[in-house]
């Protein structure tokens, strides 16, 4: 089953980042493999959306996570193994008929490319083959619970197979004469070559796991529970945003009867960075991935959409607002393909007149809640539109980041509470930046000279 999302949720929640920026992918981007960092990649940009896989994936993790496993692979032999069994031209087919004084010359000289990738390959994947051989026998007592199990099972009828069991007694520490290079040549890149891609493919995802069972520890990052998308719930305790120093943890519930969030508050109360977080979870979450949290269960939904840093289209010459409502349009054809999506929008239609804002705010919100299957969280500064909100729809959940006032400046406690709040503080921060000061000033100045 397919997951949806699209680049403008990519770019909100900054999963993958630019160059040079920090990101939610560099947060586990510490794979020790070139095929592993490719995996990991994969895996950010197509989540899950089965609850088996997602729970399969999450315990395999786990499970390496615990046993504090270490990759068992030197990475050279990985690059050399890859480079020589992408040699597929039948020309570059080692013989033995080579196996000459001429031969043996030009190889001592090191003269043949092509002889050096083959050799080199063979000896890697001699290497990998016993030190893989050793891993499995390592965790064989403990590796019974663990959904690698199948993989393990599939690793050892590789291993097994007849043609590579007599590769296998070859000592991994003596160097291959060309007449053993040419023989072993021809059974690995010719005749065994996709069970070698297969194996290195396992090899690969075992990076991505052990990689990001490290992270998980290191960070503090719990697991979730992937539940029956029918239930169309979420609970969340002590989430936060991974990438904000001394983030502030936050709890919600969303259920069917409460699956729209209506979040209110003043600039910089942390509406926006709220909604992030929650947005990396469930995109985490959905991969198998742990998240930040303390604690986390899901119903698995087929997608989530958000709208946080939307911006212009200069280039076909739309404004804010068209923006935003071909933004809500195609939320809407998604919601209409009968989606189980987790939906986010930054104050809706911030890019009109406050009595527009009012009106399309209270109809697109009143419009979600009839969307009991999906979960949505609309932030907004119109909160008059929450007293409609209140009188029309049941499953609305009221909730504000708080500000105080503190010596005449706004103190955000970032901690999320229940209601509508009318804090609107914007003025304060003007005047305590002195912006008015300033521009009277120079207005001032201007008309005294």
């Amino acid at each position: 089953m397919h997951f949806n999302t699209d680049k403008q949720t990519l770019e909100d929640l900054n999963m993958a980042g630019k160059p040079g920026r920090d990101s939610i992918y560099t947060i586990f981007s510490n794979t020790h493999t070139r095929g592993g960092a490719g995996i990991l990649e994969q895996m950010f940009l197509h989540p899950l959306a089965e609850e088996t896989l997602i729970n399969k994936r999450s315990q395999t993790i786990q499970f390496f996570s615990r046993q504090h496993t270490t990759f068992p692979f030197n990475t050279a032999w990985l690059d050399s193994a890859e480079l020589y069994l992408e040699m597929t031209d039948e020309r570059t087919r080692l013989s033995r008929d080579k196996d000459n004084l001429g031969g043996k010359i030009k190889q001592l000289l090191a003269e043949d490319h092509h002889y050096r990738i083959i050799h080199n390959g063979v000896g890697a994947i001699l290497r990998i083959l016993h030190s893989l051989y050793a891993f499995l026998q390592q965790l064989a007592a403990e590796a019974g619970t663990s959904p690698w199990v199948a993989t393990m099972d599939e690793l050892s009828d590789l291993l097994a197979g007849t043609e590579l069991q007599v590769f296998m007694k070859e000592n991994p520490d003596e160097k291959l004469n060309y007449a053993d290079t040419a023989k072993y040549d021809d059974l690995l890149r010719f005749r065994n070559r996709n069970h070698l891609l297969r194996i290195l493919y396992h090899i690969y995802h075992l990076d991505v796991f052990i990689a990001v069972g490290r992270i998980a520890e290191k960070n503090g990052f719990v697991f979730p529970e992937a539940l029956n998308r029918d239930l169309h719930t979420v609970y969340l305790e002590g989430v936060y945003h991974p990438l904000v120093k001394n983030a502030v943890p936050n709890t919600l519930s969303i259920t069917p009867n409460s699956n729209i969030i209506f979040l209110t508050g003043a600039n910089m109360a942390g509406k926006s960075t709220f909604m992030k977080s929650l947005g990396i979870a469930m995109f985490l979450a959905h991969m198998g991935f742990p998240v930040p949290a303390k604690k986390m269960c899901f119903s698995v939904r087929d997608g989530i959409y958000t709208t946080i840093n939307l911006s212009d289209n200069l280039a076909s010459g739309s404004s804010h607002f068209f923006a935003e409502v071909l933004r809500v349009k195609k939320v809407a054809q998604e919601l209409s393909n009968a989606k189980n999506l987790f939906i986010i929008f930054d104050e809706l239609f911030r890019g009109t007149n406050v009595k527009d804002a009012y009106e399309a705010t209270i109809a697109i919100t009143e419009a979600f809640a009839q969307k009991k299957n999906c979960m949505f969280i609309v932030s907004t500064h119109i909160v008059e539109a929450g007293d409609i909100l209140k009188e029309r729809c049941s499953n609305i959940h009221f909730a504000y980041l708080p500000t105080s006032m503190k010596e005449g400046k706004p103190v955000y406690t970032y901690t999320l509470a229940e209601g509508v709040t009318e804090d609107r503080h914007g003025m304060i921060i003007i005047n305590n930046e002195g912006i008015l000061d300033i521009i009277n000033n120079r207005f001032k100045k201007t008309a005294a000279s």
